[in-house]
């Protein structure tokens, strides 16, 4: 299982870490948290099944920070770990795993993973997920409620469509209202920009609430200063995805069935569909991401004399990936391993095709000598 701890004094942090990962075994601390005020963050990156966590920190009451991290992810499992007993009621009232005193024992810890493990397999076994509603953020963004098929959402208009998936993509942090007028009005006065965004906020909530996607809410800030998007216990497909493939285990002949899932579960860019700057570091991230997955299955489909296998992963990098020149030179190989000529050649004609007609350079000299000793072998 997966762990953040977050405890604002360096020596307990390092003392828990030790013995939940070598003297109870089986938690993989992911991240430990000197600053509670970056713990949401780390708990939305990581996606940890418990997060370990202190009460009396500077900034933040540890019960306010569980309640927080519960809104944020949903599916999170809060253990108290605490020098003072006088917070478990509260504690417990929050629904929390347990409550650990300090300094903690190794046999406290012991149980409390245990029942951790009990709780995440019970959780796993009745399926809660697959109740859960989701949010489709590849290619574009949809909802999908439980037993349907995901549907496309018919915004009222195309500011409102940018602004959901604006504060989708900063979910759990609220977005200032100048930083949204600048996006999506920045040629109107203030005054009408305002209105243009209290009302798109409006439209927005109509629509989340006719698509049956009330888990998903938008909060204002004080004197509408800004606004927050939480998905409750709705499930985002991207967010989902990266948690799955950075779960998976060694790529050997055992795994490789799991981590061909995972690489078909990518099915088209974050938000590709619309041309949104803002969500271009994001989007390329993912697909860096999947392309280096990628790369290791090919590689050890080939390393195995999987060639068909291997063949199938790069055709699917070459159409999500167009210009990477290193999918089409794998396949002339695979297909030459075949004695498929006619491939071969299409490859190397399609990278020609593209190198020189679409970004007008060449192809590397390195396929190119390849190609050219190729068509001498057999003459």
């Amino acid at each position: 299982m997966r762990a953040i701890l977050v405890d604002d004094e360096r020596l307990a942090l390092r003392l828990l870490k030790q013995k939940l990962e070598c003297d109870v075994g089986g938690v993989e601390v992911v991240e430990t948290c000197m600053d509670p005020s970056q713990a949401i963050d780390m708990a939305i990156k990581h996606r940890p099944d418990v997060v370990f966590l202190d009460i009396q920190m500077p900034g933040i009451n540890g019960l306010r920070l569980g309640e927080q991290l519960q809104l944020a992810v949903p599916d999170i499992e809060i253990i108290f770990v605490t020098g003072h007993d006088q917070y478990a009621i509260h504690a417990f009232k929050l629904y929390a795993l347990d409550y650990i005193l300090k300094p903690a024992r190794t046999d406290r810890l012991q149980q409390t993973v245990q029942r951790l493990r009990g709780k995440l397999k019970a959780n796993k076994e009745t399926g809660r997920e697959s109740q859960a509603p989701w949010i489709c953020c590849f290619n574009q963004v949809r909802f999908q409620l439980p037993g349907d098929d995901s549907q496309t959402i018919k915004w009222r208009t195309s500011k409102a469509q940018e602004l959901f998936a604006y504060l989708l993509h900063h979910r759990y942090r609220t977005v200032d209202r100048g930083t949204l007028i600048e996006l999506l009005w920045p040629d109107f006065d203030v005054s009408r920009a305002a209105q243009q965004l209290y009302t798109t906020i409006y439209h927005i909530r109509q629509t989340l609430k006719t698509s049956g996607m009330g888990t998903v809410s938008i909060t204002s800030a004080e004197l509408e200063a800004g606004y927050r998007l939480t998905v409750g216990e709705a499930k985002i497909d991207t967010e989902e995805w990266e948690a799955r493939i950075k779960q998976l285990g060694v790529l050997d002949v055992r795994t490789m069935e799991a981590h061909e899932h995972v690489l078909q579960l990518y099915s088209g860019h974050y938000l590709g569909d619309y041309e949104y700057l803002w969500a271009e570091h994001e989007r390329e991230r993912l697909r860096l991401l999947w392309l280096h997955h990628a790369r290791s299955l090919s590689g050890f489909y080939r390393g195995q004399g999987r060639i068909q296998a291997a063949i199938q992963v790069n055709l699917r990098i070459q159409e999500l990936f167009p210009d990477e020149e290193e999918s089409y030179f794998i396949l002339m190989k695979l297909y030459d391993a075949l004695g498929d000529r006619g491939r071969v050649e299409e490859q190397y004609w399609l990278l020609t095709l593209r190198m020189e007609r679409e970004l007008e350079s060449t192809v590397h000299a390195d396929i190119a000598s390849w190609y050219q000793r190729w068509r001498q072998r057999d003459v």
